[in-house]
């Protein structure tokens, strides 16, 4: 394994192929945490294993930190066919196939493990399939657990109207701007990778976060304050190219599902761990929690699926989230 940085999911393919023997398949994997988060880390486990079991036959990379651009950007190059799965929320895959936008609707469900029982219902599996045919997109799994987001900023929040007039960073997609502003605050969408940097010079004045996320590129430093609203329980997924991936052996195919899987189950552990302690090492480096009641922020984003048309994919979904809950 190695990782190189570039904005070109072409390039780096080739340059991965300059490195050493050719081999039959050459296949990446992007994220835009950093190479110590959970997530790269149970990709590298996965990358490892993948080769073992096809002998060498697929050659897998991972790309930790965007190096090979944004999440957005790598979803548009796989919908051309290249041969590279991006761990992405639902949120990104909303514009092709709407009722996935569900997923990372803000309070879904009471606890993340609650999207095992989602993943395995009649309509979630409805939905991956029309978008498979509509997009090109193909929907690996959805079980990676990033942590659940809460508000970092710079001045203390305690209440909704702490945030008016806010500025704060989150995804580029639809739900998570409508999520944001609906909580009282100005949405900025942005690249993950510069959000450090807009803290410190004042573009922003917060952002939204998962703790082990936030960690990885030290917003505790540039921020200062954290309230634990739990908008979204950001549970993500592999999405590679339905036509690369038809392309494939049955048996590459079941082995890169089930590593696949596999690892996101790994991920999401280490995940929950990590969350603990970074959290103490946060406030031991001079973070401030503030106590809020997440339910006056719940009840500020009810009308989030009305504005999203999202009404009926949560009345199909929550059979299962009843079903699962803790």
């Amino acid at each position: 394994m190695f990782h190189i940085k570039t904005i070109g999911i072409a390039a780096a393919l080739l340059a991965a192929t300059a490195t050493g023997a050719i081999a039959e398949i050459k296949f990446a994997l992007s994220t835009s945490q950093n190479a110590t988060d959970p997530l790269a880390i149970a990709m590298e486990a996965a990358a490892t294993r993948i080769e073992e079991r096809t002998k060498g036959e697929i050659d897998v990379t991972v790309y930790p930190s965007s190096q090979l651009g944004s999440d957005n950007d790598v979803l548009e190059q796989i919908r051309n066919g290249a041969a590279v799965a991006v761990l992405v929320d639902a949120g990104r895959l909303a514009p092709f196939k709407k009722e996935l936008g569900i997923l990372s609707a803000p309070y879904l469900v009471d606890d993340w493990s609650q999207y095992a029982a989602i993943t395995k219902s009649e309509p979630y599996k409805a939905w991956v399939e029309e978008l498979a045919a509509s997009s090109g997109l193909r929907l690996l799994n959805y079980n990676w657990f990033q942590g659940t987001r809460q508000m970092f900023s710079k001045n203390p929040v305690t209440k909704p109207e702490d945030l008016k007039g806010v500025r704060v960073r989150t995804i580029d997609a639809a739900g998570w701007l409508a999520t944001v502003n609906a909580m009282g605050a100005t949405a900025v969408p942005m690249a993950w990778s510069e959000v450090y940097s807009a803290l410190q010079l004042g573009a922003l004045d917060g952002a939204e976060a998962q703790l082990t996320g936030a960690y990885g590129i030290k917003l505790h430093e540039v921020t200062g304050n954290l309230a634990f609203t739990n908008h979204v329980q950001l549970v993500t997924g592999l999405t590679t190219s339905e036509e690369w991936f038809k392309s494939l052996s049955p048996e590459h195919q079941a082995i890169l599902v089930e590593e696949l899987e596999r690892a996101g189950d790994e991920a999401s552990a280490a995940t929950v761990a990590k969350g603990k302690e970074v959290l103490a090492e946060m406030k031991a480096g001079g973070m401030v929690v503030n106590d809020v009641n997440p339910e006056d922020f719940k009840a500020l984003t009810a009308g989030v699926y009305a504005e999203l048309g999202l009404e009926e994919a949560r009345a199909a979904l929550q059979p299962a989230i009843d079903a699962a809950k803790p």
